[in-house]
């Protein structure tokens, strides 16, 4: 008798794309990565990567969530593919943005799984209901295939109290549910596995580390011991650090002030902290991407130079908070777009920090290395690549492993 699949999918379904990677987890290998987008727009384009071919297609119609699952599951079995039905999948794996306080672990999904993200839409409404037709469209697709919800907010779940509460009536925490929650979980998960490991602290009860998750979505987190002790973003992904287009922290009498002097409406104002303020609203040149501000503040831009400096600003505030929140720190860890890849924006954020333990080699930040602080640093700063559909993929086998295939939660 063969052996058994074990091939896992995982799905991030977003409101205008879905993002899908076909893992083979005897070894851990991709055998497809993609994404179609577009959806819900006229002409919807669908590209992805078989083992090392680029494939595109297209079309001119619109298509909703389960019309697109449907394309990119024709292509997954067409010409040889590796996914030609049901049976060649061991389970698909969903990133759920939010879990609220009901989920602190990846479950498997049943009825009152879904109906519990269903409840979930007014504390995600940008998220939650595009995630929610991913689970439903892929169900109806692979029946018979286990799925399992993999939540942003889960890995933060050890957020104590006095972290995540606001200051304004406990009312609306016990009744609504307004709280601290954190995102990008699964990414911090991620990088603070890998630095443990790396550092050979694995299971240390006493490690103590900061993870930066800079991307166009920008987060932090202070972890001891492998818990979340505090992170960045709050309710919703707005607050926090400045990001690609969202403002991060600000004074909310600001939203009063739009509303009574501009005549804002509050629709008018969320889009506006969502997507037209952090770097794109600072710089004025039309982006927020750091690959473009950069050079125009190098030409002399004034306030391209200011959206970098108050972006790094707000880094540095975070890592001493977090510093002293955790009592110390062994390590730094930076990851995604910008934390991967921009020697600069690194070592803005560690330039001063000296007196925490906290120094940057030069050639080794600019060559982007594993490790960038110098040999015998107090603190040692890493640059760790995140794979969150990686992750994903090892919480849906675990998950589906754990409850047996096919089991409800």
């Amino acid at each position: 008798m063969p052996e058994p699949k074990k091939q896992v999918l995982v799905i991030n379904a977003g409101s205008s794309s879905i993002k899908f990677t076909l893992f083979d987890m005897a070894n851990e290998r991709v055998v497809l990565d993609g994404q179609i987008e577009r959806i819900t727009l006229p002409g919807w384009k669908l590209d992805y990567v078989l083992e090392g071919r680029k494939v595109s297609t297209q079309g001119p119609d619109t298509l909703a969530h389960r019309q697109a699952l449907e394309k990119v599951f024709e292509r997954l079995g067409s010409e040889g593919g590796p996914v030609t039905g049901p049976e060649d999948l061991f389970a698909v794996g969903h990133r759920v943005v939010h879990g609220g306080e009901r989920f602190s672990e990846p479950v498997l999904i049943n009825e009152a799984v879904k109906e519990a993200i269903r409840d979930l839409f007014p504390l995600a409404p940008l998220h939650n209901p595009p995630n929610y037709e991913g689970i439903r469209g892929c169900e109806e697709l692979l029946p018979g295939v286990p799925m399992v919800a993999v939540f942003d907010t889960a890995f933060h779940f050890t957020v104590r109290k006095r972290a995540f509460l606001y200051a304004i009536p406990y009312e609306l925490y016990e009744k609504d549910g307004i709280r601290r929650y954190g995102f990008h979980g699964t990414s911090h998960r991620y990088v603070a596995l890998e630095a443990a490991r790396l550092l050979e602290r694995e299971n240390d009860p006493t490690f103590k580390l900061i993870t930066c998750h800079l991307g166009n979505g920008c987060s932090m987190a202070a972890i001891r011991g492998g818990r979340v002790a505090d992170t960045s973003m709050g309710l919703t992904p707005l607050e926090g650090l400045v990001m690609g287009t969202r403002c991060g922290d600000i004074d909310p009498a600001i939203i009063f002030h739009l509303i009574r002097e501009k005549n804002m409406t509050p629709e008018q104002i969320e889009e506006m902290l969502n997507k037209r303020s952090g770097l794109f609203g600072l710089a004025g040149i039309g982006s927020g991407d750091l690959r473009e501000i950069l050079p125009a503040a190098d030409s002399g831009n004034e306030l391209a130079q200011y959206a970098i400096h108050v972006y790094v600003y707000r880094l540095k505030k975070y890592i001493g908070a977090y510093t002293a929140e955790l009592q110390g720190l062994d390590a730094l860890v930076f990851t995604a777009g910008v934390g991967e890849n921009c020697p600069r924006i690194r070592a803005g954020a560690c330039e001063g920090l000296e007196q925490l333990g906290i120094e940057i080699d030069w050639e080794r930040n600019q060559a982007n290395a594993a490790v960038i602080s110098p040999d015998g640093a107090e603190v040692t700063v890493l640059v760790i690549p995140t794979n969150e559909e990686l992750m994903i993929a090892r919480d849906t086998l675990k998950t589906v492993g754990k409850e047996g295939r096919g089991a409800e939660a």
